[in-house]
């Protein structure tokens, strides 16, 4: 029981990410390592985390597409694995589908208890009560977020692996490979939702540009990267308008 109350805590504790700023607190190299230390197994939890960290690397919110609930996912994953005495991929075949059915709840949480604070903080602020509207802004990511993502996580390891996977057996195959499919293609849908606001026809070429040198010379994203901050540099530069020195001489000098 304290195990698993001490797991939730970290849950709730890596979504405060959201209240600190962009800390990182919810990535699962963070995460594996406290499930590690909640469970006297420092190291496991360091190398489970690490792995977990590859499988979800490219899980972050890109425009309106929201990525796998990857903090119960990571700490669900790890703390199986390790209590189970297994390897990496115990902690990847748990730690993925947990990370999506755990997202349907927390969408489902954020558009049933989320509005209830949203409509109460537009009632604040329509009195101009700025304490309340802060005050609204918090209870409602922790009721709609953060204890919710806690609560899965101490019942999910208090229930125990095995009953973790008969419940995910139960899910018919064909929503599993539809979740699988539809995680799959949010990031793209995320970068296309951020594409259309940001495109237009100055900066299109430059897109292609990337797309080219990935696909035709096969360099990789950071190099991209690289050659994109250089180009942008030097485009700037180019674009800077002359700097004409203008030297003023004295009065005294027209005499001569």
């Amino acid at each position: 029981m304290l195990t698993a109350i001490l797991l939730g805590l970290v849950a709730m504790f890596a979504n405060a990410e959201y209240l600190l700023g962009t800390s990182l607190l919810s990535r699962p190299i963070i995460t594996g390592v406290l499930t590690g230390l909640v469970l006297g197994d420092l190291q496991s939890g360091l190398v489970l985390g690490a792995t977990l960290e590859l499988a979800f690397i490219g899980a972050f919110s890109i425009g309106a597409a929201i990525p796998p609930e990857i903090i119960s996912g990571a700490i669900l994953g790890t703390a199986f694995a390790i209590t189970t005495g297994q390897g990496p991929e115990v902690a990847l075949a748990l730690g993925v589908p947990i990370a999506a059915l755990a997202l349907v709840i927390k969408n489902a949480c954020m558009i049933f208890i989320l509005p209830l604070f949203v409509h109460k903080a537009d009632k604040y602020a329509e009195k101009g009560d700025c304490s309340g509207v802060e005050r609204m802004h918090l209870l409602g990511g922790f009721f709609s977020v953060n204890l919710p993502i806690g609560l899965i996580v101490f019942l999910s390891y208090l229930l125990g692996s095995s009953s973790i996977e008969k419940i995910l057996n139960v899910i018919p195959s064909f929503i599993q490979n539809g979740l699988a499919i539809s995680t799959g293609l949010l990031p793209a849908l995320g970068f296309a939702l951020l594409v259309k606001m940001i495109i237009n026809k100055k900066v299109a070429v430059f897109y292609f540009l990337g797309f080219a040198l990935s696909v035709y010379l096969n360099i990789p994203i950071t190099g991209i990267a690289i050659f994109g901050v250089i180009l942008a540099v030097i485009l700037v530069n180019l674009n800077k308008p002359a700097q004409v020195a203008i030297v003023g001489g004295n009065d005294d000098d027209d005499d001569f």
